[in-house]
């Protein structure tokens, strides 16, 4: 069974004000404690699996996991190769804050194994990493950039927000050329998401903060493709792009519905077990998730047997977020029904609309969805 791994580390210097991921600061959890609970959920987990796993990418996320000793990286990156068959070639990424870098722990990072680093840049306008909430300024992340080449990562991606409150659409084209300028392998930019109960938000609700208009908006997304894509990246996926060769290999299995195993305080998982797969996260807490393997039980909640109608939800508006679309044929092959006999009147008026395409066997969003997916993934739900 090929599945993908996923490592979460939930631990940050500080809680920035538009995150709403399981993390937290200042946990009386220790790093080292908590790691060998996680490998020990590794063991666990590969004790049940119906067949043996093999893993082609390993993926740390948080959280902060470049606040960890390389040292437990390097352990997890182990104990993954030894009970999950991870691949010689797997991408393995790092998820790294710029204000927690140095050049002798990059050094490290890539001795231990990790091949792929995913820089949390969000902005290069200190007023707006002042503004997020962020721990580092942009000189830190310009240097972190820099050390990160110095120490050997040939595989470098960078995320960016556009459509924060105050910017324009000329801020928001500076920010991609100073992106641009650094030649990272891999771009990920996405738009501000104000999620409900975080601190921006309700910065937004009370009218602390002002977002830019919907025109700006639109026009900064629109701004990221021509840019990125005039400097030689491909668009992918609505909000990733990426040089020849440089996809994320680890999130193109979340798209296409593959496997994946999450470890750690919160994770998530999802195996495509028959008929139509099964998905569950672990216990938040820290402490909640190191009591329960403790009892050398696995700390698994919220288990979902998928069904067949959720099943082919999923496997549309994930598979719909890539360029490429989505594979007819294969569709028919998963579910034993053609998708334009199950969602005729959807496809009909969606097409219609110009907001679908569907030509050579595949169906995928038009360039003027991209911009307004959502309301087409809504239909498919």
């Amino acid at each position: 069974m090929q599945t993908a791994l996923y490592i979460h580390f939930p631990f940050c210097l500080k809680k920035c004000l538009y995150c709403d991921f399981n993390s937290l600061a200042g946990s009386p959890v220790k790093a080292e404690a908590y790691v060998d609970g996680l490998l020990q959920e590794m063991a666990l987990r590969a004790g049940v699996l119906s067949e043996p796993a093999s893993a082609p990418t390993l993926y740390f996320g948080g959280g902060t996991p470049s606040l960890m000793d390389p040292k437990l990286v390097g352990r997890i990156i182990d104990t993954a190769a030894r009970l999950y068959h991870l691949a010689s070639d797997a991408e393995i990424t790092l998820e790294a804050n710029p204000g927690t870098l140095s050049k002798e722990k990059l050094a490290e990072f890539r001795s231990a194994g990790v091949n792929r680093l995913s820089l949390g840049v969000q902005a290069f306008d200190d007023r707006q990493l002042e503004m997020l909430g962020r721990v580092h300024n942009a000189s830190q992340a310009l240097a972190a950039y820099g050390l990160a080449r110095d120490a050997g990562f040939t595989n470098i991606s960078i995320d960016l927000i556009h459509s924060l409150p105050g910017e324009t659409v000329d801020m928001w084209g500076t920010e991609l050329r100073k992106a641009l300028a650094l030649q990272p392998e891999h771009i990920s930019a996405y738009a501000l998401t104000l999620e409900e109960g975080t601190p921006l938000a309700e910065q937004a609700a009370t009218g602390v903060v002002e977002l830019p208009a919907e025109t700006d908006a639109v026009r900064q997304f629109e701004l990221t493709t021509e840019l990125l894509q005039a400097a030689g990246y491909e668009q992918y996926e609505i909000s990733n792009f990426a040089r020849p060769g440089f996809r994320s290999q680890h999130n193109q299995v979340y798209w296409r519905r593959g496997c994946y195993l999450g470890f750690g305080a919160g994770a998530h998982s999802f195996l495509r077990e028959a008929p139509h797969g099964v998905r569950w996260k672990n216990a938040d807490l820290p402490e909640r998730y190191l009591a329960t393997l403790a009892h050398r039980t696995l700390p698994e909640e919220e288990m979902h047997t998928l069904s067949r109608r959720e099943a082919i939800s999923e496997w549309l508006f994930l598979g719909l977020r890539m360029l490429e679309g989505v594979e007819l044929a294969e569709f028919e092959d998963e579910f034993g029904g053609a998708v334009t006999d199950l969602f005729a009147n959807e496809l009909a008026t969606l097409t219609g609309q110009g907001l679908l395409l569907m030509e050579g066997g595949r169906l995928r969003l038009s360039p003027a969805a991209l911009i307004v997916s959502n309301q087409v993934f809504l239909r498919f739900l």
